[in-house]
């Protein structure tokens, strides 16, 4: 038994790729190390989450991660987003090395995230809780805000200009005015996205993004996760468990296991890696 996809999804488009070569259209190309973990190792008390892990995000890539429950993914992510902090090893970011950050230090940098768990203003709509993530780019003062006046108002109409071609792309003009508790879980999950998006990101990390989802929603949302990093030239990092996604739309997939790194290449070098099967399929070693 290997570790094959399990579903078809929307990156059969990486015929995706494919399909705009035969239309003319470049796919999005693949740079330099945007940012670098390098010995990176995470503990909490006696417990260690990461290991001694070491791999780079590059440019223009839809970089995976993928382990076990407890392989230390979701750690992983909150390192990459300043919200833990590792004792040893070093995260080198645009060619700089990263001290201690706080998340909003983080965001500031052009880095966003989405959550396992929604994190949405529930009473909010689906407009205001997008306009949430413009905060880094509104610069006016609380005085000028509540005033809503002058520099002020121009501002916000600028930001909502953005949040409204948000809407538009992510295909929810008809929800934009519902309170977000009233959704449906997968479009909770796309107007969290739509928030992710608003920041204008350069490097998007999503945590289980179609967790919870059924087979549809989960190729709407391939399709979207696609079009951000082809059309915007987003960097983006998944957490993923389904394996036909992550095979179907990952440039490269970086394995953990129990905090350790077992694995790192291309989607074909990971499913035929023999130590990455052996973990998915709880294969004991002595």
């Amino acid at each position: 038994m290997s570790i094959q996809p399990v579903a078809a999804t929307a990156k059969d488009d990486k015929t995706y790729a494919a399909q705009a070569v035969a239309h003319g259209i470049e796919p999005h190309v693949v740079g330099e190390p945007v940012m670098e973990m390098k010995n990176i190792t995470l503990r909490f008390g006696g417990l260690t989450a990461i290991k001694d892990i070491s791999f780079d995000i590059r440019e223009g890539e839809l970089r995976a991660i993928i382990g076990p429950n407890g392989a230390g993914k979701s750690s992983m992510l909150n390192v990459i987003n300043g919200f833990y902090h590792p004792q040893d090893g070093e995260i080198w970011f645009r060619g700089k090395k990263r001290g201690p950050m706080k998340p909003y230090q983080i965001a500031h940098q052009g880095i966003a995230r989405t959550f396992q768990n929604i994190a949405l203003f529930k009473g909010m709509s689906t407009l205001d809780n997008i306009m949430t993530g413009r905060m880094t780019h509104m610069n006016q003062n609380m005085f000028w805000q509540s005033l809503w006046w002058g520099r002020a108002e121009r501002e916000e109409n600028e930001n909502r200009e953005k949040v409204e071609k948000i809407i538009d792309f992510l295909e929810i003009q008809a929800i934009r005015k519902t309170p977000v508790g009233r959704l449906p879980y997968g479009l909770q999950k796309r107007v969290e996205l739509g928030r992710a998006l608003a920041a204008e990101p350069k490097l998007l990390l999503l945590d289980e993004p179609m967790a919870g989802m059924n087979v549809e929603e989960k190729e709407d949302m391939c399709r979207f996760i696609l079009d951000v990093n082809d059309e915007f030239g987003t960097t983006i990092v998944l957490i993923e468990h389904d394996m036909g996604v992550v095979m179907d739309i990952a440039d490269r997939v970086v394995v953990l296991d129990y905090g350790k790194k077992i694995g790192d290449g291309t989607p074909d070098e990971v499913r035929n890696n023999q130590t990455v099967i052996d973990a998915y399929l709880g294969v004991s070693h002595d």
